[in-house]
């Protein structure tokens, strides 16, 4: 039998995430993992813009195996669909996708009918088209079990609740899971008139249509939330997809520049555990004073760092969740003055860009002060690594909870409701913490059991794989 034929024979699956890295990254390696470990044939659909982006364009340029294909959807003219100041990211992802996929159903008959069509939390149109061709939809949570188990839940609390979900005065009790400040949720979901709760609530309110639902975790990882989904009564009544926890799916390997190199060559000659790495994610910015009080913190702290560092900007948080292209960043412009010269030798400044999971998995690095984004949380567990969270935007207040209270990997950096700047005093305490405290030996040892927990859930005979083997073959 040719080549030609053995890929013709095999089930072809098209995977379909939204725009932003924290959505492709999450499902192009869980394309990369159903080609490699489980022989299936895939299409990664990717949705373009006329903004290009250094950063996704050099990810999927990256080696993938010979029966990934990955499809680029028409481009959107983000000026034509977008207003002028349409700068709420949110509502930007939606009105561009929303844009994208009206492509999707003649992609999907030119490719030839996939057997099935995996989509992401913000790709739910996609349901439409499916149901059109006859092909079974999957949803891909990128998010934690956590979270997806607050978004099947939202539709009933948003029936039962008269106020904005912000005034509540008592936690949310979301069926069998940890309740939920509420002055932890997500932008999206305290303010119900505005426009990026009716997309948000749009997308989650359709999630039951879905044929399964693929959770980024493990059992060991979030067993509260997971068997919640799976056993209490409420989500069997509504009636929630049979879900299905696969993860950690991470990024598992990187193309290093000669920048990247000399970064890691700089880790080689520290002790192990000794470095605190710290970065925001691909879209996660600061403002100047939260940009000052950090680089104060870390410099009192007398610990190692490795800081990528980009532009500050007044944009909240999320300043280049789609700018991510690449442009002139001097450090020296914006950091407190002789802050360079005073911690030459002791930490490591990187402008905008840095190798996160080779860093993560290097033996010097010994904590991680992060937005706490479900990607970035996942990588830093699946290294063994403790975090300190900074939750920038998204649910990444919820992430910071879940990892500090119920997974116990990280301590969360805390102030008075609605505080965005932490002072130097703060964060100079809490980096010592992690990497020479009591309270650090604590968190450093739960991750790196999580760490073998997940070697072992992603191995042939543990729970992930299985999983994902099982719904493979039907």
């Amino acid at each position: 039998m040719g080549r030609g034929q053995q890929i013709l024979m095999k089930t072809h699956v098209a995977v379909l995430p939204s725009v932003g890295l924290g959505h492709i990254i999450p499902l192009f390696e869980f394309a990369k993992r159903l080609v490699v470990h489980h022989g299936i044939r895939v299409s990664l659909l990717i949705v373009t813009t006329s903004e290009p982006s250094a950063a996704e364009d050099h990810l999927l340029c990256s080696p993938v195996p010979p029966d990934l294909h990955i499809v680029k959807l028409p481009p959107v003219d983000v000026d034509k669909v977008l207003p002028s100041d349409g700068k709420l990211v949110l509502t930007r992802l939606c009105v561009i996708t929303d844009e994208s996929l009206r492509s999707l159903k003649s992609v999907l008959v030119a490719l030839g009918k996939p057997k099935a069509l995996v989509m992401d939390l913000f790709t739910t149109q996609a349901f439409d088209v499916c149901n059109e061709l006859s092909i079974p939809a999957y949803v891909f949570f990128t998010t934690s079990a956590a979270f997806s188990a607050f978004v099947l839940y939202l539709p009933k609390l948003d029936s039962e609740v008269e106020c904005e979900f912000i005034d509540l005065l008592e936690p949310i009790q979301v069926p069998g899971c940890t309740p939920v400040r509420p002055q932890d949720l997500l932008d999206q979901v305290r303010n119900r008139k505005i426009d990026e709760y009716k997309w948000f609530f749009h997308h989650m309110s359709r999630l039951p249509l879905a044929s399964g639902i693929f959770l980024n975790s493990w059992e060991d990882l979030e067993p509260v939330s997971i068997n919640a989904i799976k056993e209490n009564p409420f989500f069997k009544q509504i009636p929630a997809p049979p879900v299905f926890p696969i993860g950690p799916l991470i990024k598992q390997e990187e193309t290093l520049s000669r920048t990247d190199v000399e970064c890691l060559e700089w880790l080689d000659k520290q002790p192990p555990d000794s470095v605190i790495f710290v970065t925001f994610g691909s879209g996660g910015t600061l403002s100047v004073e939260q940009q000052t009080e950090l680089a104060w913190g870390l410099e009192l702290s007398q610990q190692r760092f490795i800081w990528v560092l980009r532009k500050p900007t007044d944009v909240a948080g999320a300043g280049t969740f789609f700018n991510t292209r690449s442009e002139v960043n001097d450090p020296k412009a914006y950091l407190p003055e002789g802050f360079l010269n005073r911690t030459q030798g002791v930490g490591l400044v990187v402008p905008s860009w840095a190798p996160q999971v080779s860093i993560l998995a290097h033996p010097s690095t010994g904590g991680f002060l992060s937005h706490v984004g479900w990607n970035s949380s996942l990588e830093s567990i699946a290294h063994g690594v403790p975090m300190i969270a900074w939750p920038l935007y998204a649910e990444q207040r919820m992430n910071a909870v879940l990892l500090e209270e119920d997974i116990g990997v990280a301590v969360k950096l805390k102030g008075e409701e609605g505080q965005t700047v932490f002072g130097r005093g703060q964060i100079e305490r809490v980096v010592r913490m992690v990497m020479e405290g009591e309270e650090g030996k604590v968190i450093r040892s739960r991750a790196k059991e999580l760490k073998q927990s997940a070697v072992k859930s992603l191995s042939p005979n543990g729970s992930s794989y299985g999983l994902l083997s099982c719904v493979a073959k039907q």
